[in-house]
Formats: C-alpha cells, structure tokens, sequence
C-alpha cells in the first residue's frame, strides 16, 4: 500500500474507499430498503465509478463487502451444499381458504395451550406469504459470508455469489450484530422488475439473440436469477428481499440478542438494515386474524409484488417453544392462502399424457390465459369421470383455475357458447407412448398404461423403483444419474443398464473414472438377488415389499407367479382380486415378459425353490403402523422382523390397526392413535410381542 502525502489535504485511498464504501451502503439502504433516497442517481453513480477506478488502481483496497462486489462475474462449475446449522422447516398451510380458516388456527393453538374461553386472547404477528425463494443469509463479524437455498430443508446450495447482486441485502450490517447470525427471508421480483426484464427479452428476441425466452412469472425469474452459476446473470435481474426470520444466532453469554417476541426479532432485523413487509401486524386472536385476512385479501392485487396468502405466527417465543412441532412443522405458525384465481378461455385441443408411474391424464390444451401470477396453456381434467362430469368439449369456453403452485385445472365449462358438433371426449384404451393396454382397475377412477417395464414414459421411474435399496439395489444410482442415461439415449429398458460399460458411463457429463468404475461394481454386484427384491424392483401395481415376500414365499420360483391365473394368485396371503388382476395383467403385457427374460439373459438371477410350507406366525393378523425413532431398530429393520411374524405394517393408522409402535419425536400418527384408541406400544413391547 502507498504511503499517505503528508503534506496534502487529500485522504490516503484506503481511507478514501474505506468512506465511499460506507456513503454508497448508506445511500443504497435508504433507496433500496427504506424507499427514501437521498441524493440523485447521478450522484450515486459518480461516487460508484470512483470506488470501482480506486479499487482498479489499489486491487489490495477490495473487500468482499464492497458495493462494486454486486454486479457479479463469477462463474462457478457447481452449487456447493449447506448444511443448515437451524433446519429451515415448512409451515402448515390452512386448507380453508376463507376468513375461517384464521379462526381454525387460533382455536388449535387455544386448544394446545390448554386455554379456555375465560382465557385472554392469544397474541400472534401476521406477514404476508410471499410468492418468491426462500433464502438464509449468514453473517459473521457483520459481514455476509454466505447465502443458501432452502433445499430440502436439512441442505440447501451455496449461492452466495448471486445473492451478493441482491441490493436490498446488506454486505455488511450498519449496526453492531452478533458474531454469528443467519438471517431467513424471500428473494423475490417485483411485478413491475418482472415486466421490465421481459421488455429486455422480448427486445433480444425480435434482435434474433439465440437462446433467449421470456420468463413465465416473477417467482420462476427470481429462482432461476438465484440459481445461476454465473453472477453476471443474476446481477442483470433486479431481485428483491424481505426478512421473516432467523436461523443460527450467537448464544446470549457470546454477546447474542434475547427476544421474548417474534415482533421484538422482526424489529431488530430492521434495525440491522434488513427489510421487512410494513404490512407485519400484531393481532389479538381470531378477529384481528380475520381483518387482516380480509384487509390484505382486499389490496393483494395493488401489491407491487405477488403473495399467494399470509402468515399467522405466535407472537410469544416462550409460547413457540411450549407448542413445539408435529411431523417438523411447527404448531404455531400456519400459511393461510386466498381463493384460487380464475380466468376464461378456450379449449384448444385434449391430449391425454402418461406419467412416471403410468397415470394416465386428459390434459386440455388451452389458448394463452395469464391466471395466478402465470400464463397459463395446460390444464388438468384430472380423469376421465371428471373430464365427463364436467362435459369438457374441444372447442369449448371455459374457466380455468390456479392457486399457488398447483397445476392449473379447469373448473368449469360455459356451455352456452359451444360450437355445434364437438364430441365427448373418451379415454383411449391404449397407452399413447408405448401401446401397451391401458386398464382401470376395478374402483378407481385412473387409467394406467400397464407396459411399466416398457413405456418410454415410465422409464426413469422404472430404472429408479429397481434399482432402489430395499428392491435390487444399485448403489450410486440416483436421480441424476439416471436422468443423464435415459436423456443421452443410453438406457432406454432396464436390461440396458446391464450393457452399459465403462467407457459409455465414463463419457457422461461429470462422471470421473472412479465414479463409472463404482457404478459398473454396483450393477455387476446387483445381478446377485432374491426373488422377493426382484418381484418388488419390478413396478408391478399393488405388489410392494410385504406382497412380493408372500408371493416369492407361496410359488418358490419366478415362472410360476407370472403363469399363475387370478385364482391361484388368490391364495396368496393378503392377495384380494385387485392385487391378483393387476398380477395378471402386468405379466399378460408381452413387452413386460421380454424386459424379465432379458435380465435373466444379462445374469440377474436368485435362488429358487419350492414352495414353502405355511407356518403359523405370532402375528398373522394383526396391523401394525410404525411412527418415530426407536432406541435400536431402524424403522426398515422393525419393519423386516414384523413382516416375518407374519403382520402387515401399514403406512397410516385406522380403526383396523392393532397397534401403532412410537419412538422418539413420533407425530401425527401418534395423534391419531390416540384419538381412535389404537393400542401404543414403544420397541420394547414389540420385540416382547415377537417373541410371543
């Protein structure tokens, strides 16, 4: 660093930046947080251009907290992962829509307290739910270190890089902060942002830049400003943020703050230059939910950003901690949504689309209709009864409904303005991808394509369902993965995988050398199996893991249950007339039969044997549901013993279930349990139970 002119008046430069840095995070928090700017941009601008020519000429003199710092450059070849230190839960949403259902919340949460109708109203801080990505910002000493995706809660991505373009974010806090402190909040676009950086896109595009597109709505442009790889990118859309909450923060004997209310903590956040909603209002039970519910419902559209509802949260942290959670959301905090959003338009076409698990579905195509923040050119029409029901014609004026993130479907039809000669529309009875036969099992609603191990549809799902840990298992072989292989061409049937070698695993995006080794140990290791694995691995409807135990168990060899009629599959344990005939029919499918006869030919194989001879079993009979963490069983080894004693272990508790089995942190099933009078054991009843 040079040495300061002492004679001179002029300030040394690292005193110099050190004073433009904090004139340009002054001027940027009152115009991008507060809204009250108080010098031109021209000016701002001008002192902008001096740090950055200063930086240029002194690059010791940068900072990662500098202004300069937002207007990206770094690409990254990745996202790294974060583990949250505070995981960043879900909030149940309220399913009544209306005024009532803020009620509904406030008579939970009374009953929870254990208050009474003498007791005074329960306090609580009502926001608003933003339509945007949530996002945790972490700080140490003052200054941002780091930004993370919310992810599955547990792990997020580190997108710091972007979240450093964000000018309402504060690179470092304009007052003193904990040592320690994560900051949970929104990013989001505003409407009018949204609007602007669709100009810019519709301009590029009429300019004939390839690869451009406009964006579909201002929560898709944010998400995908904050997950790109290069900063430069972000940086061009102007995101915005809002703060809700906070993760880890230093513990009170190191400094940290202690708040007694979650206003007092939203307050505080403000005070250290995060924004917050100035619709945040504090409420005195039920009523005051309402009228905000109402009070906001009534001017959503004048937002200048979009929310899909409100928030309800018990003011009282003391309170917080007394509610707790059940199944990690916490009980006193509920999202309260508005009514879905409808618009009319018109039916173009109806295509009938199979999904991963062979789910046939009518789909209307529609002409172009902006509803729920999107616009939108797809709706369900869910199944075929329901595409009756509603009388949904090509050609057709309908009302097309979406709220939230919910596929948009179609409510309704204006049938006075049909066009003559429009037929109604029929299910087909072959599976449009493969041809396979496409049934609807006896009570339910849906078509399904029965060509699992065949239909290009299913395909990814299928590779995955087989090659599962408690089906054949593949180890290593996960999502993207298989995405990369089914794409890229080179696994179009589950036999494929079995073909792969080194050098085609090798060329894949991303794979090193010892990654496609691994992979080809795992498929070479996975040949070697059980008849019970390779029936469940195989997708067959109805036939899980307990079903495919009790049919390996009955028949001894593979041949047998695929030439088995309905009535010799009946005799299985617990096999009914739907699991028998969804048998029947997945191995009646010449194309399932060739995919089986093709892993024999690539070396799966499994013993096999006779039929086993019925023994009776402790706990033939009797349903099990089993919620929690237990003291030494994982729940897939509690689940293995039960099955050999002959119970079934179901996934939800009703009055049939003999007993549910409940460790540490049990949820909602216990609840339930409790509430229909089902028998609630912990591990060590079961195991007695098993020993008989």
């Amino acid at each position: 660093m040079s040495t300061p002119d002492l004679f001179s008046s002029e300030p040394a430069p690292a005193e110099r930046a050190a004073d433009l840095r904090a004139q340009l995070n002054h001027h940027a928090h009152r115009y991008y947080t507060l809204d009250a700017p108080e010098i031109p941009d021209a000016e701002y601008d001008r002192l902008f251009r001096e740090l950055q020519a200063l930086e240029a000429a002194h690059p010791e003199l940068l900072t990662p907290d500098s202004p300069t710092q937002r207007v990206g450059g770094t690409v990254l070849d990745a996202f790294t992962p974060v583990r949250h230190a505070v995981p960043m839960l879900s909030i149940n949403t309220e399913t009544d829509t209306e005024p009532t259902g803020a009620s509904n919340f406030d008579t939970r949460v009374r009953r929870a307290l254990g208050l009474t109708d003498a007791d005074p109203p329960v306090e609580y801080v009502a926001e608003l739910k933003f339509d945007g990505l949530a996002m945790s910002l972490r700080y140490e000493s003052g200054v941002l270190v780091q930004g993370a995706t919310r992810g599955d809660g547990e792990v997020g991505e580190d997108v710091t890089h972007n979240v450093r373009t964000i000018k309402q974010i504060p690179l470092r806090l304009p007052v003193a902060a904990p040592d320690v402190l994560e900051v949970r909040g929104e990013v989001y676009l505003r409407r009018d942002d949204f609007e602007s950086l669709n100009e810019k896109q519709r301009a590029k595009i009429a300019a004939g830049v390839k690869g451009e597109k406009t964006f579909v709505n201002p929560r898709n442009a944010a998400a995908g400003a904050v997950r790109q790889l290069d900063s430069a990118i972000a940086a061009q859309r102007p995101l915005s943020f809002f703060a809700y909450g906070l993760g880890e923060i230093t513990p009170e004997q190191r400094g940290g703050p202690v708040f007694e209310t979650h206003y007092e903590l939203l307050m505080q956040l403000k005070a250290w230059g995060f924004p917050v909603a100035e619709q945040t209002s504090v409420c005195r039970g039920a009523d005051e939910l309402i009228a905000f519910h109402q009070r906001i419902g009534a001017s959503r559209d004048l937002l200048p950003y979009d929310i899909d509802g409100v928030v309800y949260k018990v003011n009282s942290l003391a309170l917080q901690r007394q509610l707790g959670f059940v199944t990690r959301e916490p009980r006193w905090a509920v999202a309260h949504k508005y009514p879905a959003q409808e618009q009319l338009t018109t039916v173009l076409a109806i295509d009938v689309q199979v999904g991963r698990t062979g789910k046939l579905t009518p789909v209307a195509k529609l002409a172009p209709v902006f509803v729920g923040g999107v616009t939108v050119t797809n709706a369900t029409l869910h199944n075929e009864d329901e595409a009756r029901r509603k009388d949904v014609r090509l050609g057709d004026t309908v009302i097309v409904r979406r709220a939230g993130d919910v596929i948009p479907e179609v409510v309704a039809v204006l049938p006075e303005k049909r066009q003559g000669g429009a037929e109604v529309f029929t299910m087909p009875h072959q599976c449009p991808v493969c041809g396979s036969a496409a049934v609807r099992e006896a009570g339910e609603v849906d078509y399904r394509c029965s060509g699992g191990l065949y239909c290009s549809a299913q395909r990814k799902q299928a590779i995955l369902h087989f090659a599962q840990r408690r089906a054949v298992e593949v180890e290593g072989l996960g999502d993207k993965l298989v995405e990369q292989l089914v794409d890229s061409g080179a696994v179009n049937t589950l036999p494929d995988l079995y073909r792969l070698g080194f050098s085609a695993l090798a060329s894949l995006d991303r794979m090193a050398d010892k990654s496609a080794q691994n992979i080809v140990g795992a498929l070479e290791k996975s040949k070697q199996t059980t008849l019970p694995r390779f029936l469940f691995g195989l997708g067959i409807r109805h036939v899980g893991e307990a079903t495919a135990k009790d049919l390996a168990r009955h028949f001894g060899q593979l041949d047998r249950i695929m030439d088995a009629s309905v009535e010799q599959l009946l005799e299985v344990n617990d096999v009914g007339p739907v699991v028998a005939q969804s048998i029947r029919t997945f191995f009646d499918q010449p194309h399932n039969r060739e995919v089986v006869e093709q892993l024999r030919a690539c070396g799966v194989h499994w013993e096999e044997g006779e039929p086993a001879t019925p023994a009776l079993k402790p706990l033939a009979g009797k349903t099990f549901v089993l919620t929690g963490t237990f003291p030494t069983l994982s729940r897939d080894q509690a689940r293995d013993r039960l099955e050999a004693a002959g119970a079934k272990v179901a996934g939800s508790v009703s009055k049939k279930t003999d007993y549910v089995v409940a460790g540490a942190e049990a949820g909602s099933k216990l609840e339930k349990a409790q509430d229909l009078g089902v028998a609630v054991i912990d591990e060590a009843a079961m195991l007695a139970l098993l020993q008989g």
